[in-house]
């Protein structure tokens, strides 16, 4: 303390103001913290309230689609679409053997 009132005063508010947005910066972390952690783990479905998978429940999600499955996998449609496209690279090139150039 400095002995002047009116200048302790002064600090005492600027000292409470300081550690209070201090506080509130903390929780705002925290908070956004918990989030990614709930974002992680998922959530339960609640009353009204769609339950959200966590992060390796995606994940497995998605690894599943890596690999073939007879058909309804992305894996699949990839393949699909490449048997397509090599097919009609046939149909091109015995088209283009058929009618030469000029």
């Amino acid at each position: 303390m400095t002995g002047i009132v009116a200048l302790d005063i002064c600090m005492a508010v600027g000292l409470l103001t300081g550690g209070a947005a201090a506080l509130w910066k903390l929780f705002q972390f925290l908070k956004r913290l918990g989030d990614v952690f709930d974002d992680w783990n998922g959530e339960p479905a609640r009353e009204g309230v769609p339950g959200r998978p966590g992060v390796m429940a995606r994940l497995a999600q998605i690894e599943e689609q890596l690999h073939p499955n007879h058909g309804t996998s992305f894996r699949d449609a990839v393949d699909r679409v490449a048997a397509s496209v090599a097919r009609l690279e046939d149909h091109f090139h015995e088209h283009l053997r058929e009618h030469p150039k000029g």
